[in-house]
C-alpha cells in the first residue's frame, strides 16, 4: 500500500496538471515574459516551462506547460483559444492551448500502486518485431518533423520579412508626410490649388 505522503503528493499534483495549459504552435522565438504577458490577462501565471523538441539537433520549444493560479483561469485560457485566434507578441501562427494531462510533465511523481518494469527482447520474441516497428516509424516521424519544421521555420521568416518591409514602407510614408508638413511644402501646395491646409 502506497504511503500516506505519496498519496499526497500526487493528489497535489493532479491538482497542479488540472490548473495546467498546454500551448501548442508556438513559435520558436516566444520566451518565457513573452508568454506571462500573454497570458496574464486571464489570470496569475504561477509558472511557465517550455517542452523541448528532442527530435531536432537544436532544441526548439514549440510548447510550453503553463501553470495558472486555479482552475478557472486554466479554463479561460483553454475556452478564449478555442473561440479565437490568440496571436503571442505578433507572431505570426495561431497559440492552441487545451488542459494539460499527467503524461506531460517529466517531473510527475510516481504514481501510488503503479510499477514499471523493462526488459531486453529477444529477436525470438513475438514482441521484438513490434519493438522494431515501431522503433522505425519512431524514426520516420522524427524526418518528417524535422522537414516540416524546417519549411515552418522558412515561412515565418519570410512572412516575418515581408511585415518588416511593410512597416519600414509607412514608415517612410509618414515621415514624408511629416516633412512636407514642417518645411512648408503642403502650405504652398494648398494655396497654389486653392485647397484648406489645417
Amino acid at each position: 500500500m502506497a504511503s500516506p505522503s505519496t498519496q499526497a503528493d500526487y493528489a497535489a499534483f493532479e491538482e497542479k496538471v488540472k490548473r495546467t495549459v498546454y500551448l501548442d504552435n508556438l513559435s520558436p522565438h516566444v520566451t518565457e515574459p513573452v508568454v506571462r504577458s500573454a497570458l496574464n490577462q486571464f489570470g496569475n501565471v504561477k509558472s511557465v516551462r517550455f517542452i523541448p523538441n528532442y527530435i531536432e539537433p537544436r532544441s526548439i520549444p514549440q510548447c510550453a506547460l503553463v501553470e495558472m493560479e486555479d482552475l478557472m483561469q486554466a479554463e479561460a485560457v483553454v475556452s478564449m483559444t478555442s473561440h479565437h485566434y490568440f496571436m503571442v507578441s505578433g507572431m505570426p501562427r495561431p497559440v492552441r492551448a487545451r488542459p494539460a494531462e499527467v503524461n506531460m510533465f517529466d517531473d510527475r511523481p510516481k504514481m501510488p500502486g503503479r510499477t514499471i518494469q523493462c526488459q531486453w527482447l529477444d529477436e525470438n520474441n513475438s514482441d521484438f518485431k513490434i519493438a522494431q516497428k515501431i522503433k522505425d516509424l519512431t524514426m520516420l516521424n522524427a524526418a518528417q518533423s524535422a522537414f516540416l519544421l524546417k519549411q515552418q521555420l522558412q515561412e515565418e521568416e519570410n512572412l516575418a520579412k515581408y511585415q518588416q518591409d511593410i512597416l519600414n514602407a509607412n514608415y517612410k510614408k509618414h515621415e514624408v508626410i511629416d516633412n512636407i508638413m514642417v518645411d512648408g511644402t503642403a502650405r504652398r501646395l494648398a494655396d497654389r490649388y486653392n485647397l484648406r491646409c489645417d
